[in-house]
Protein backbone atom coordinates (compact mmCIF):
# COMPACT_ATOMS: atom_id res chain seq x y z
CA UNK A 1 0.00 0.00 0.00
CA UNK A 2 1.32 3.39 -0.89
CA UNK A 3 1.45 6.05 2.12
CA UNK A 4 2.45 9.26 -0.48
CA UNK A 5 1.27 11.04 -3.65
CA UNK A 6 2.99 11.91 -6.60
CA UNK A 7 2.95 14.71 -8.44
CA UNK A 8 2.88 13.97 -11.82
CA UNK A 9 3.24 17.47 -13.26
CA UNK A 10 4.87 20.63 -11.76
CA UNK A 11 6.36 23.28 -13.25
CA UNK A 12 9.09 23.79 -10.37
CA UNK A 13 11.29 25.47 -12.13
CA UNK A 14 9.15 27.86 -12.29
CA UNK A 15 8.42 28.55 -8.44
CA UNK A 16 9.94 31.25 -6.56
CA UNK A 17 10.48 29.19 -3.49
CA UNK A 18 13.68 27.53 -3.57
CA UNK A 19 13.72 23.92 -3.92
CA UNK A 20 14.35 22.93 -0.24
CA UNK A 21 10.94 24.90 0.87
CA UNK A 22 9.24 22.97 -2.25
CA UNK A 23 10.24 19.77 -1.05
CA UNK A 24 9.62 20.06 2.49
CA UNK A 25 6.35 21.79 1.93
CA UNK A 26 5.39 18.39 -0.07
CA UNK A 27 6.17 16.16 2.74
CA UNK A 28 4.33 18.02 4.97
CA UNK A 29 1.34 16.85 3.19
CA UNK A 30 1.93 12.99 2.12
CA UNK A 31 3.35 14.20 -1.42
CA UNK A 32 6.85 11.97 -2.05
CA UNK A 33 7.92 12.64 -5.62
CA UNK A 34 7.62 15.43 -8.52
CA UNK A 35 8.04 15.40 -11.86
CA UNK A 36 9.65 18.53 -13.74
CA UNK A 37 8.26 19.14 -17.31
CA UNK A 38 9.75 21.77 -19.69
CA UNK A 39 8.50 24.05 -22.04
CA UNK A 40 11.42 25.86 -24.38
CA UNK A 41 14.69 24.62 -24.77
CA UNK A 42 16.60 27.74 -22.85
CA UNK A 43 15.27 25.50 -19.37
CA UNK A 44 16.36 22.20 -20.16
CA UNK A 45 19.65 22.89 -18.12
CA UNK A 46 17.98 24.10 -15.08
CA UNK A 47 15.16 22.03 -14.96
CA UNK A 48 18.33 18.89 -15.05
CA UNK A 49 19.85 20.66 -12.79
CA UNK A 50 16.67 20.39 -10.19
CA UNK A 51 16.22 16.43 -11.01
CA UNK A 52 19.54 15.96 -10.38
CA UNK A 53 19.35 17.32 -7.01
CA UNK A 54 16.91 15.03 -5.43
CA UNK A 55 16.10 11.53 -5.80
CA UNK A 56 12.77 12.03 -5.73
CA UNK A 57 11.96 14.87 -8.87
CA UNK A 58 12.04 13.59 -12.17
CA UNK A 59 12.94 15.77 -15.63
CA UNK A 60 11.32 15.93 -18.60
CA UNK A 61 12.84 17.50 -22.11
CA UNK A 62 10.17 18.82 -24.84
CA UNK A 63 9.00 21.99 -26.71
CA UNK A 64 6.11 22.95 -25.91
CA UNK A 65 3.26 23.72 -28.37
CA UNK A 66 3.51 27.83 -28.68
CA UNK A 67 7.05 27.24 -28.86
CA UNK A 68 7.40 25.09 -32.30
CA UNK A 69 9.05 27.47 -34.17
CA UNK A 70 11.84 27.00 -31.61
CA UNK A 71 12.18 23.33 -32.36
CA UNK A 72 15.61 22.48 -34.56
CA UNK A 73 18.54 19.59 -34.72
CA UNK A 74 20.11 21.19 -31.48
CA UNK A 75 17.25 20.83 -29.61
CA UNK A 76 16.63 17.24 -30.51
CA UNK A 77 20.21 16.36 -30.26
CA UNK A 78 20.18 17.52 -26.56
CA UNK A 79 16.98 15.49 -25.52
CA UNK A 80 18.67 12.67 -27.00
CA UNK A 81 22.24 13.14 -24.97
CA UNK A 82 19.68 13.69 -22.02
CA UNK A 83 17.64 10.61 -22.95
CA UNK A 84 19.00 8.81 -19.64
CA UNK A 85 18.22 11.47 -17.21
CA UNK A 86 14.77 12.10 -18.19
CA UNK A 87 11.77 10.04 -17.55
CA UNK A 88 9.41 11.58 -20.62
CA UNK A 89 9.20 13.35 -23.33
CA UNK A 90 7.11 16.74 -22.41
CA UNK A 91 4.86 18.69 -22.59
CA UNK A 92 4.66 18.20 -26.01
CA UNK A 93 1.51 18.48 -28.17
CA UNK A 94 -0.75 21.16 -29.47
CA UNK A 95 -2.80 24.27 -28.27
CA UNK A 96 -4.79 26.14 -30.34
CA UNK A 97 -6.35 28.29 -27.77
CA UNK A 98 -4.31 31.11 -28.08
CA UNK A 99 -3.08 31.31 -31.67
CA UNK A 100 -3.89 28.98 -35.08
CA UNK A 101 -1.74 30.68 -37.36
CA UNK A 102 0.90 28.13 -37.19
CA UNK A 103 -1.08 24.72 -36.90
CA UNK A 104 0.99 22.94 -39.11
CA UNK A 105 4.13 23.85 -37.93
CA UNK A 106 2.29 22.70 -34.61
CA UNK A 107 1.58 19.61 -35.52
CA UNK A 108 4.86 18.70 -37.52
CA UNK A 109 6.93 19.35 -34.40
CA UNK A 110 4.67 17.04 -32.02
CA UNK A 111 5.08 14.15 -34.88
CA UNK A 112 8.66 14.87 -35.01
CA UNK A 113 8.93 14.68 -30.72
CA UNK A 114 6.45 11.47 -30.83
CA UNK A 115 8.53 9.45 -32.98
CA UNK A 116 11.78 11.05 -30.74
CA UNK A 117 9.97 9.34 -27.74
CA UNK A 118 9.34 6.30 -29.62
CA UNK A 119 12.88 5.72 -30.84
CA UNK A 120 14.49 6.79 -27.56
CA UNK A 121 11.66 4.01 -25.66
CA UNK A 122 9.86 6.95 -23.21
CA UNK A 123 6.77 7.83 -22.35
CA UNK A 124 5.05 11.01 -23.84
CA UNK A 125 3.33 13.87 -21.98
CA UNK A 126 0.58 15.46 -24.20
CA UNK A 127 -0.76 19.15 -23.80
CA UNK A 128 -3.63 19.23 -25.50
CA UNK A 129 -6.27 22.65 -25.55
CA UNK A 130 -8.78 23.26 -28.15
CA UNK A 131 -7.28 20.79 -30.25
CA UNK A 132 -8.43 17.25 -29.17
CA UNK A 133 -9.13 15.56 -32.39
CA UNK A 134 -5.90 16.61 -34.02
CA UNK A 135 -4.04 15.33 -31.08
CA UNK A 136 -6.15 12.09 -31.17
CA UNK A 137 -5.66 11.52 -35.08
CA UNK A 138 -1.74 12.40 -34.42
CA UNK A 139 -0.93 10.08 -31.65
CA UNK A 140 -3.20 7.54 -33.32
CA UNK A 141 -1.53 7.78 -37.04
CA UNK A 142 2.19 8.16 -35.38
CA UNK A 143 2.91 6.74 -31.86
CA UNK A 144 3.72 3.19 -31.99
CA UNK A 145 4.67 1.59 -28.62
CA UNK A 146 5.30 5.20 -26.43
CA UNK A 147 2.98 5.46 -23.38
CA UNK A 148 0.74 8.53 -23.66
CA UNK A 149 -0.56 10.93 -20.67
CA UNK A 150 -3.08 13.74 -21.33
CA UNK A 151 -1.19 16.31 -19.05
CA UNK A 152 -4.38 18.53 -17.60
CA UNK A 153 -7.08 16.72 -19.12
CA UNK A 154 -9.61 19.06 -20.65
CA UNK A 155 -12.06 16.79 -22.46
CA UNK A 156 -15.33 15.30 -22.40
CA UNK A 157 -16.31 11.74 -20.37
CA UNK A 158 -16.56 10.71 -23.85
CA UNK A 159 -13.23 11.89 -25.01
CA UNK A 160 -11.32 10.26 -22.11
CA UNK A 161 -13.22 6.90 -22.70
CA UNK A 162 -11.35 6.84 -26.47
CA UNK A 163 -8.36 8.27 -25.03
CA UNK A 164 -8.63 4.82 -22.07
CA UNK A 165 -9.74 2.65 -25.12
CA UNK A 166 -6.38 3.07 -26.31
CA UNK A 167 -4.53 2.61 -23.17
CA UNK A 168 -3.56 5.98 -22.63
CA UNK A 169 -3.51 7.76 -19.21
CA UNK A 170 -5.60 11.01 -17.73
CA UNK A 171 -4.02 13.28 -15.61
CA UNK A 172 -6.68 15.51 -13.36
CA UNK A 173 -5.48 18.74 -11.46
CA UNK A 174 -6.77 21.40 -9.26
CA UNK A 175 -9.54 22.11 -12.02
CA UNK A 176 -11.12 19.19 -10.68
CA UNK A 177 -11.92 21.18 -7.38
CA UNK A 178 -13.69 24.51 -8.84
CA UNK A 179 -17.20 25.16 -8.24
CA UNK A 180 -17.75 25.13 -11.76
CA UNK A 181 -15.93 22.87 -13.21
CA UNK A 182 -18.66 20.16 -13.87
CA UNK A 183 -17.39 18.70 -17.09
CA UNK A 184 -13.77 18.15 -15.00
CA UNK A 185 -15.89 16.47 -12.02
CA UNK A 186 -17.74 14.16 -14.21
CA UNK A 187 -14.58 12.60 -15.86
CA UNK A 188 -13.19 12.54 -12.23
CA UNK A 189 -16.10 10.16 -11.83
CA UNK A 190 -16.21 7.96 -14.88
CA UNK A 191 -12.41 7.47 -15.75
CA UNK A 192 -11.06 4.29 -15.02
CA UNK A 193 -9.19 4.25 -11.96
CA UNK A 194 -6.31 2.17 -13.47
CA UNK A 195 -5.76 4.97 -15.76
CA UNK A 196 -5.88 7.43 -13.82
CA UNK A 197 -2.78 10.28 -12.37
CA UNK A 198 -2.50 13.16 -10.32
CA UNK A 199 -1.25 16.88 -10.80
CA UNK A 200 -0.73 20.41 -10.06
CA UNK A 201 0.73 22.01 -13.00
CA UNK A 202 2.55 24.31 -10.65
CA UNK A 203 2.49 26.89 -10.23
CA UNK A 204 -0.88 27.51 -12.45
CA UNK A 205 -4.49 25.93 -11.75
CA UNK A 206 -4.21 26.45 -8.17
CA UNK A 207 -6.75 24.00 -6.44
CA UNK A 208 -9.09 25.30 -4.14
CA UNK A 209 -9.15 26.48 -1.00
CA UNK A 210 -5.38 28.07 -2.27
CA UNK A 211 -7.06 29.82 -5.89
CA UNK A 212 -5.26 33.28 -6.46
CA UNK A 213 -2.01 32.02 -5.37
CA UNK A 214 0.42 30.47 -7.10
CA UNK A 215 0.17 26.53 -6.99
CA UNK A 216 2.93 24.17 -6.05
CA UNK A 217 3.37 20.16 -5.86
CA UNK A 218 2.19 19.80 -2.20
CA UNK A 219 -1.31 21.01 -3.36
CA UNK A 220 -1.54 17.99 -5.27
CA UNK A 221 -3.49 16.52 -1.94
CA UNK A 222 -6.59 18.60 -2.48
CA UNK A 223 -6.73 17.33 -6.08
CA UNK A 224 -6.66 13.79 -4.29
CA UNK A 225 -9.05 14.77 -1.40
CA UNK A 226 -11.73 15.89 -4.02
CA UNK A 227 -11.45 13.41 -6.64
CA UNK A 228 -12.04 11.05 -3.52
CA UNK A 229 -15.19 12.55 -2.88
CA UNK A 230 -16.52 12.80 -6.43
CA UNK A 231 -15.83 9.23 -6.21
CA UNK A 232 -17.22 7.72 -2.47
CA UNK A 233 -13.66 6.20 -1.89
CA UNK A 234 -11.49 6.19 0.64
CA UNK A 235 -8.84 8.32 0.43
CA UNK A 236 -6.06 6.01 1.13
CA UNK A 237 -7.47 3.02 -1.63
CA UNK A 238 -6.79 6.73 -4.48
CA UNK A 239 -3.57 7.65 -3.10
CA UNK A 240 -2.49 4.08 -3.33
CA UNK A 241 -3.44 3.41 -6.81
CA UNK A 242 -2.50 6.56 -8.50
CA UNK A 243 1.06 6.72 -6.90
CA UNK A 244 1.10 3.08 -8.45
CA UNK A 245 -0.35 4.48 -11.94
CA UNK A 246 2.39 7.24 -11.86
CA UNK A 247 5.11 5.00 -10.77
CA UNK A 248 4.36 2.32 -13.33
CA UNK A 249 3.79 5.24 -16.31
CA UNK A 250 7.12 6.99 -15.71
CA UNK A 251 9.09 3.85 -14.10
CA UNK A 252 9.85 5.72 -11.12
Amino acid sequence: MKDYLIDTHAHIDMLEEPVSKVLQDMAELGVKKAVIPSVEFQYFDKILEIAKSNENLFAMLGIYPSEAKTYNQEVEDRIIKEAENIVAIGEIGLDYYWDTSFKDLQQEVFIKQIKLANKLGLPIAVHNRDAHKDTYDILKEHNSDSKILFHCFSGSVEFMRECVKEGWYIALGGVVTFKNAVKMKDVAREVPLDRLVLETDSPYLTPVPFRGKPNKPAYVTYVADEIANLRNMPIDELVDITTCNAERFFGI
